[in-house]
């Protein structure tokens, strides 16, 4: 009968050295056998076969594997694919492989699972379809029904004896291929990649110009982690854009049509008492031409109509500049060109609007004087107010402050102090001619 410890030790030699040989045993042979295997290895000797394996089937092994093993075998992958991993498994088994290791080596491993938010690792699906480029098509799709059933697939990753991504294979392409050829005769080259880091705006711009409606996510060993697949990615910024417009009004983007009364006043009376400070703000304003209004009581009636077209113009230029925002379409640096572009639009709207706004005031008031007040006091409000919507935003967002929450207060108060100061202003100016 043969040692066992010249077998054992044959094993690990053998696995050692011909890592790639091991893999493609494990990519045919049950998750359970291969899961027996990684618990009679040491780790690392086992690490390397391991990592040639697809992402799918390594999740499908470490998922049956004894908890001890697996994350002795977690510990030795390098950082990149081990957080893959970790974040790949049911959260259940995850909390069960790290119990039981050491403190450090887990709280090391806990780190790995975050990503910063907003970068492509946050926003990335790990449940990849990654398979070694000699794997047969046949079996690659026999695996894909069997662990990705219900999943999103139109590609499958290829990848080399190290792990790393060497073309993708198209769902189609495998689908009609002959069963005994390999994924590396299928391979065509990734168009693009993205590192876990990159930002989601680097992300949008790349498949934008790729027109590709997913991309691939790889560590900086150049091993496929995961992908970001467009529709998902416009899920997620519908989701912030939904929130944002809630907290515009002063409302929490946590509070709810059902939610008790309580939470609903907790939330928004600070912010009604902030406004109402505001308020009072825009009447000290009109408090100024107190004179005025008493000469000319037609001016009183026309004080909405200037400061709700300026009030509109700011909203405008607010949806757009948070949604720009949201999705990192614009930073700090690009706040002067938005500004401007925003006053130019501003100007030329307002310019539209006080033509007819004067043509109505005349006919209704027969002063020409009234009327060429109106009409550019709207001009200028107008410009100012889409300045202001442009501005406020990137100015919270510099200070640490939640731009969807505060600005809308704020532009509130500019477009109408604005809007009060321009026409009653002009008004004083030009009395003789009411």
């Amino acid at each position: 009968m043969a040692d066992p410890s010249v077998e054992s030790r044959l094993a690990h030699d053998f696995t050692e050295h011909h890592a790639a040989e091991v893999a493609d045993h494990l990519d045919s042979a049950a998750d359970a056998e291969a899961a027996e295997l990684l618990a009679a290895m040491q780790p690392r000797t086992f690490v390397r076969a391991f990592q040639a394996l697809g992402t799918g089937k390594a999740l499908a092994v470490l998922e049956v594997a004894d908890p001890t093993a697996a994350g002795r075998l977690v510990v030795q992958l390098p950082p990149s694919l081990a957080g893959v991993m970790l974040r790949g498994l049911a959260t259940g088994r995850r909390d069960e492989l790290l119990a039981g290791l050491p403190a450090r080596d887990a709280a090391e491993l806990r780190k790995l699972l975050r990503f910063p938010e907003g970068t492509a690792g946050s926003l990335m699906d790990p449940r990849i379809a990654a398979f070694r480029g000699s794997a047969r098509v046949g079996s690659v799709l026999e695996q894909l029904r069997t662990r990705h059933s219900g999943q999103t697939v139109f590609n499958v990753f290829a990848v080399d004896d190290e792990g790393q991504l060497t073309g993708v294979v198209s769902l189609h392409a495998a689908a009609v291929a002959d069963p005994e050829a390999t994924l590396e005769s299928l391979i065509e080259p990734a168009a693009v990649t993205v590192s876990p880091f990159a930002p989601r705006s680097e992300v949008v711009e790349i498949m934008q110009s790729g027109r590709v409606t997913s991309v691939p996510v790889v560590s900086v060993d150049g091993a496929p982690i995961g992908v970001l697949r467009l529709n998902e990615l416009m899920q997620e910024v519908s989701q912030e854009l939904s929130s944002d417009l809630v907290s515009m009004t002063g409302a929490s983007a946590e509070e709810r049509a059902l939610s008790s009364v309580g939470f609903a006043v907790r939330k928004r009376l600070p912010w009604l008492q902030i406004n109402l400070a505001t308020a009072f703000v825009a009447a000290a304003v009109v408090g100024i031409f107190e004179e005025t209004i008493s000469k000319f009581t037609a001016l009183a009636v026309l004080l909405p109509v200037v400061a709700g077209q300026s009030g509109n113009t700011g909203s405008q230029a607010l949806a757009v500049v948070l949604r720009g925002l949201a999705v990192q379409e614009i930073t700090s640096r690009s706040v002067l060109r938005v500004a401007v572009k925003e006053l130019v639009a501003g100007a030329i709207n307002g310019f539209g609007v006080g033509a007819v706004c004067s043509v109505s005031v005349y006919a209704w008031s027969r002063s020409f004087g009234l009327a060429l007040v109106i009409g550019v006091a709207m001009v200028a409000a107008m410009a100012i107010a889409g300045v202001a919507g442009a501005v406020i935003p990137v100015f919270l967002t510099v200070v640490g402050k939640d731009p969807a929450q505060a600005s809308s207060i704020l532009l509130t108060t500019v477009t109408d102090v604005v809007g009060f100061l321009s026409f009653l202003g002009l008004a004083t100016i030009f009395a003789d001619l009411l």
